[in-house]
């Protein structure tokens, strides 16, 4: 659909931008581009999500480009009518806390796995949702001011580990034209120091744990840690020479979040998660990264042998041949 459709969509509603739960630099960057976009063209927004701004990448990012983004807790003046466009998620996932308003648009990079209407879709496999906002700026010739370019830019080089990951032609246009625009120093100070001391307790965790069976790494962290830094040990992991794949889970709220990442090219990640999840949680996500989660209740029932429920059931799936890449 066209840029132009979703500001006409918009004008006259009060309009909330909501991110993923927890969300990481590619949703920020997203929505806060988003809102200076829709802003030019006369329709004010506020930025909102759930979860909790946990990672020292997102935190620094708010602060760095002077973010305006509000916990859904502390929304209590949303209403029903109110209008809500997603970013970097779509409705129905487990990442998305449904809000009292109303999800009229949606602007995301993932394979949709549960159907949902819009009033305004733009729905593109990527390697970044921020490429998405980028191109609305670039074919509507709207001018970019450096912190949005650069929020944009951050969400980019951070969900394509700087265009080695998930890169299609769009995200190295969009690179390319968000450049000129940018503070790179301050992004790339920003990519750099992604790390709190905490932190290394999750790291020393899936380090102690993990096991490589048929060049599959799994490893288990034993206690909560946030979406990012699960998925930042999954890309450590996959960096193992005898890892071409790799699946990292933590406990979460009486269950478990799995971050998948694989480089085989008999190895679709999006598929495997959800075939080896079915029944128990749910996943989703691209050929080279996903993230799901399984149940609490269901994990009730598996708790003293999840290690080796994860192994049997990511190996029985990739055995099925369900889960073949196709690049």
């Amino acid at each position: 659909m066209n840029w132009k459709d979703l500001v006409e969509l918009l004008k006259g509603h009060k309009t909330y931008i909501q991110t993923h739960n927890f969300p990481d630099p590619d949703a920020l960057g997203s929505a806060y581009g988003l809102q200076q976009f829709l802003k030019y063209h006369g329709v004010e927004t506020s930025l909102c999500y759930d979860g909790s701004i946990s990672t020292l990448s997102a935190r620094k990012m708010i602060e760095e480009f002077e973010i305006e983004v509000t916990n859904a807790a502390d929304l209590p003046e949303m209403k029903e009518e109110d209008y809500i466009v997603l970013v970097d998620g779509q409705k129905y996932n487990a990442n998305f806390t449904d809000l009292i308003g109303d999800e009229v648009a949606c602007i995301d990079h993932h394979p949709t796995f549960v159907e949902c209407e819009y009033k305004y879709s733009d729905i593109r496999l990527v390697g970044a949702c921020s490429s998405l906002i980028a191109e609305y700026y670039y074919k509507s010739n709207t001018p970019i001011e450096e912190k949005a370019a650069s929020a944009l830019m951050y969400g980019l080089r951070m969900d394509t580990a700087s265009l080695t990951r998930g890169v299609t032609q769009l995200d190295i246009d969009m690179f390319s034209y968000l450049y000129k625009y940018t503070d790179n120093d301050k992004i790339t100070m920003l990519y750099i120091n992604t790390m709190e001391m905490d932190d290394l307790k999750a790291y020393g965790a899936a380090i102690e744990n993990i096991k490589v069976v048929e060049s599959i790494g799994f490893a288990h962290i034993p206690f909560e840690c946030n979406d990012a830094l699960i998925a930042m040990i999954s890309d450590f992991i996959l960096s193992l020479n005898e890892v071409s794949a790799c699946v990292v889970y933590a406990d979460r709220e009486g269950g478990y979040k799995i971050s998948v990442r694989s480089v085989s090219e008999h190895i679709h990640s999006g598929k495997l998660i959800a075939d080896a999840l079915e029944g128990i949680g749910n996943g989703g996500g691209h050929a080279a990264m996903a993230g799901g989660v399984i149940y609490k209740e269901k994990a009730e029932d598996i708790r003293e042998n999840i290690e080796e429920v994860v192994k049997d059931r990511f190996l029985a799936a990739i055995r099925s041949g369900n889960c073949e890449n196709v690049r």
